[in-house]
């Protein structure tokens, strides 16, 4: 079924621009494809990990199954595998990353926000020295459609409410988690706050916990990407409640940084 889709993808690409599979150099793929729900199951491999280790370790193979033209698998990262707090794996965000790396920033703390949103710290060559996973983006989605906060809190919200932000990152650090979510019903069922703030307060509190972590690293520096309402509401905490430089990432920076972290470590630049 995957082969399938992907084949069919590529012929459109091949018809829309008017070329065909020998004018294709290869195909640069990663992320979850490389894992066993995809294509072409590969090993992670280990920090610490950069442009170098990500280059050397390229898969290139063709599937025929699907198209003639090569693919080129660049392999996830592996964090640790001796003990359960020390391990950590990703597939894609070091691509990513990579296209996101600026030499300027030096030793530095990454924040790359999504579903799965990685906290990635690199070291003054910009390799990947330590990582964790959290699952931000999945965890919004599911206590504000899954839960008794359906009723209050509507994901259609653009706009932060950087006041409501704040309070509930710093209830959230007081009280825990567990009741700061259930304040977010008591914002709408008994004092009457409009769509922004109850939104804004809830993103806080889903936030507190990963950026806990941030605050208590010892980087100079943190660099956000990903999603860019999440990624609004990261810098707005990070803003009010951290004293070291905060670098928030354009969207389009965001949006081409895997295509073009793919190019630089085929290309190895």
């Amino acid at each position: 079924m995957l082969k399938n889709e992907i084949k069919n993808a590529i012929e459109c690409l091949l018809n829309r621009n008017e070329i065909v599979e020998k004018d294709v150099v290869c195909i640069l793929a990663s992320g979850m494809i490389t894992s066993e729900f995809g294509i072409c199951n590969l090993e992670h491999i280990k920090t610490p990990a950069g442009i170098d280790e990500l280059h050397n370790t390229m898969h290139k193979t063709v599937l025929e199954e699907i198209t003639d033209i090569p693919f080129v698998f660049i392999r996830g990262v592996k964090m640790g595998g001796d003990s359960f707090e020390d391990t950590d794996i990703m597939r894609g965000e070091e691509t990513e990353l990579i296209g996101m790396i600026d030499a300027d920033y030096g030793k530095c703390i990454y924040i790359l926000l999504g579903s799965h949103s990685k906290i990635i710290k690199t070291d003054n060559f910009g390799k990947i020295c330590d990582f964790s996973t959290m699952l931000t983006g999945e965890m919004i989605a599911s206590l504000s459609c899954q839960t008794i906060l359906k009723d209050a809190i509507d994901l259609k919200v653009s706009d932060i409410n950087s006041e409501y932000l704040l309070k509930g990152y710093d209830y959230c650090k007081s009280n825990g988690l567990n009741k700061a979510l259930f304040k977010t019903r008591i914002l709408k069922n008994i004092f009457g706050c409009d769509k922004d703030e109850i939104y804004s307060f809830f993103l806080g509190t889903v936030l507190c916990g990963e950026l806990e972590q941030i605050i208590n690293c010892d980087a100079k520096t943190v660099v956000i990407g990903g999603k860019a309402q999440i990624k609004n509401a990261t810098s707005i905490i990070l803003k009010n409640r951290d004293n070291r430089k905060i670098i928030s990432l354009d969207d389009n920076t965001v949006n081409f940084s895997t295509s073009l972290g793919a190019i630089r470590i085929y290309e190895n630049i």
